[in-house]
């Protein structure tokens, strides 16, 4: 069954090669660009099977010297080379089981990256400052762009909640595991005596809806205007250009103010809102699954203590897969390649074994 969906999905990229030739498709930009998404989507695949059956028939060809009379030490040779050649189809077996696992609608898509001091007082928004500059690196380290939607400064230089879009490639795949509760054990700098504190930021990683993915009738919006403020409250503009925008029907409300046109401010909370409905409708759609499988196998839910980040000890662990190392400082610094892989890997070995 397997092998002949293999056959049928290379058919299909024999297919769309014959199209990407095709004078007709050429002409056409946006049906050039349909097809080459589709291929390029397909070009792994299609290359690992490509290689597993290959290794097949040297695998076969192998087998069959073990078997002729001959030269003994030629056998010898083709038992180790049929050794290798298992070990190699094995593989290649476990990779195509990963290529062929149901594509997340969302990876590709760009996010809206929510973080918001927890428990703690000011010692959580220093914190949530932290986190913000440590997914910033992790940008530049991606060549991701980010922008800054909204933010609410604490006094001391921290952050009580920061809204930022981040754009490039694959970045929803990418960030997607990072949703829960960061806690972070330090003496804060507050602390005079020296004691470690626990404080706690919440993460949300929503991904960016377009106008197509959320419909949005304005009949159902509140809009109110009002003059924006600083740390303390006090005002920081002359004109009413700070927005906010409430969703009537599920109550969610988007706060904007960084900008000093109302305008810019409003479309920057739309864009907020719509990914949180997103986000809000995939997530009743997990809960009604998880009901009836009885089971919420990596669901990112936002409640969830994930990480925790131990300043005195220098070390990092991630709750959900047992994982701790001992370079904070370089994880703060965005060097989170070994997390992210090794979240990715988890979480893709439980689609396989459901």
């Amino acid at each position: 069954m397997v092998l002949e969906r293999l056959k049928t999905l290379e058919e299909q990229y024999r297919e769309l090669e014959r199209r990407l030739a095709d004078p007709e498709v050429l002409r056409s930009v946006e049906l050039y660009q349909k097809y080459r998404k589709e291929h390029a989507e397909l070009a792994p695949l299609v290359a690992a099977y490509r290689r597993y059956r290959q290794v097949q028939k040297e695998l076969a060809e192998s087998q069959t010297l073990v078997k002729e009379e001959g030269d003994e030490d030629l056998k010898a040779l083709a038992r180790e080379e049929v050794q290798t050649l298992k070990e190699q189809a094995a593989a290649l077996e476990e990779e195509l089981r990963v290529l062929l696992l149901p594509k997340d609608p969302n990876d590709e898509k760009n996010v809206l990256l929510e973080i918001r001091a927890g428990t703690g007082g000011e010692e959580a928004g220093l914190f949530a400052a932290d986190l913000f500059r440590m997914y910033t690196r992790l940008a530049e380290r991606r060549g991701w762009k980010v922008e800054v939607l909204s933010h609410s400064a604490t006094g001391i230089g921290g952050l009580k909640e920061i809204i930022a879009a981040i754009s490039g490639d694959r970045v929803y795949s990418q960030l997607k595991y990072e949703s829960g509760v960061h806690r972070v054990q330090r003496v804060p700098v507050t602390e005079s005596q020296g004691r470690i504190h626990t404080s706690a930021v919440t993460v949300a990683v929503l991904p960016e809806a377009e106008e197509v993915d959320v419909a949005i009738n304005p009949e159902e919006l509140r809009v109110d205007v009002f003059r924006s403020s600083g740390p303390g409250g006090q005002s920081v503009n002359t004109t009413d250009s700070a927005v906010r925008v409430t969703h009537l029907p599920t109550g969610l409300v988007v706060t904007c103010q960084d900008e000093k046109s109302q305008h810019k401010n409003k479309a920057k909370a739309l864009k907020v809102l719509r990914s949180r409905l997103l986000d809000l409708a995939q997530r009743e759609q997990q809960d009604r699954i998880a009901r009836e499988r009885r089971s919420q196998v990596g669901t990112g839910d936002r409640s969830e203590r994930i990480r925790t980040y131990n300043f005195p000890q220098g070390r990092v662990t991630d709750h959900r897969i047992g994982l701790t190392l001992y370079r904070l400082e370089a994880v703060l610094e965005g060097d989170l390649d070994e997390l992210l892989q090794a979240l990715t890997t988890h979480y893709r070995t439980q689609a396989l074994q459901a």
